[in-house]
């Protein structure tokens, strides 16, 4: 399919995978995925894999990105990583805002934004998540929700940097549990994203910034989902954990129906 920015499908590993799980998991995605030029592909291991990790993909079309990181440099802050401890490690991207840490870890706009700004200053590329919880579609909420977290997780953002971004529309109530919006319902939430962009900064950084897709994506809807023209690729989770769905899901994203 011919789209006007190219797809990047990205894994999110959570809090799975061993380092002996995650190079078995890398070595058959590098086999299947091989040939494949026309997605950016990225994989996002746990922490405790990334150094190995790096290793097995290096010289492959498969990138590295992890799933968190703090918005300070260096100090007495226990438990966290820096960017520059990512970048040690080929890291190029890195998840922020993910709803399970907006919900378990209660980050803010501000905080996520802060990250943001840290991640440009290394030179990461961030993948800022949004999205609303059931409870908040069913109440006619969902466009006051994403504006909101839209506009306080990219505070501060120059032009370049956010087209150098990459967020990812993720229904809350689509994450984990087999439910997944529609074709028609994921491109209403990315193309009013891509309206808030226009407004925040113009029509040229809008058309320029990637908005994926993440909410229970799986090879049997990515084709129809990625066909849609606001989406420019996904955040896979459960899916993402075993070679074969996540190449499927990739390859169906590029293939005609």
């Amino acid at each position: 399919m011919t789209k006007e920015r190219k797809l990047i499908i990205a894994g999110n590993w959570k809090m799975n995978k061993t380092v002996a799980g995650a190079l078995a998991l890398v070595r058959d995605l590098k086999i299947a995925l091989a040939k494949v030029t026309e997605v950016d592909i990225v994989v996002c291991p746990p922490f405790t894999a990334l150094s190995e990790v790096a290793k097995a993909i290096r010289d492959s079309n498969i990138a590295l990105g992890a799933q968190d990181m703090s918005e300070h440099n260096a100090g007495a802050y226990t438990g966290e990583i820096a960017a520059e401890m990512l970048k040690e490690f080929a890291v190029r991207y890195v998840i922020l805002g993910h709803s399970e840490r907006r919900q378990y870890q209660k980050e803010t706009d501000e905080l996520i934004a802060k990250k943001a700004q840290a991640a440009h200053a290394a030179s990461l590329q961030p993948i800022i998540c949004v999205g609303e919880t059931l409870a908040e579609r069913e109440a006619g909420r969902m466009e006051k929700v994403l504006e909101t977290q839209v506009h306080g997780s990219l505070s501060g953002l120059s032009k370049e940097q956010m087209v150098a971004s990459i967020i990812a529309y993720e229904p809350v109530w689509a994450i984990g549990t087999g439910k997944t919006a529609t074709s028609a319902q994921a491109e209403e939430a990315h193309a009013f994203i891509r309206g808030l962009l226009v407004k925040s900064f113009d029509e040229t950084v809008a058309r320029r910034v990637r908005i994926q897709y993440g909410g229970s994506v799986k090879p049997s809807n990515a084709r129809e989902l990625m066909s849609q023209p606001d989406v420019d690729g996904a955040l896979v989770g459960g899916a993402s954990l075993e070679a074969q769905s996540f190449a499927d899901i990739i390859k169906n994203s590029i293939t005609e129906g």
